[in-house]
């Protein structure tokens, strides 16, 4: 197997995973912030903004590897 074969195998690969990892991280992180702001209606305001923050860093890593992964397709061409 040479080495475009088997970027081509790992790319959509690993790009899944960062899917699914990412998927599985925001719903944990929304529905925990959740269950708080449920049992803390006080403070909700405070848990909803870092909720979001962790929300955007979530989803930073996930665009960062879609960017590898565009990066990485045109060496296989």
């Amino acid at each position: 197997m040479d080495f475009k074969t088997a970027l081509s195998f790992a790319l959509p690969f690993g790009l899944a995973l960062a899917a699914i990892g990412s998927g599985l991280g925001l719903g944990r992180a929304v529905a925990a912030a959740m269950d708080a702001m449920g049992r803390q209606p006080e403070a909700a305001g405070k848990i909803q903004t870092g909720m979001i923050i962790g929300c955007a860093l979530i989803e930073a890593l996930t665009i960062y590897a879609l960017v590898a992964f565009f990066i990485l397709q045109g060496r296989i061409v």
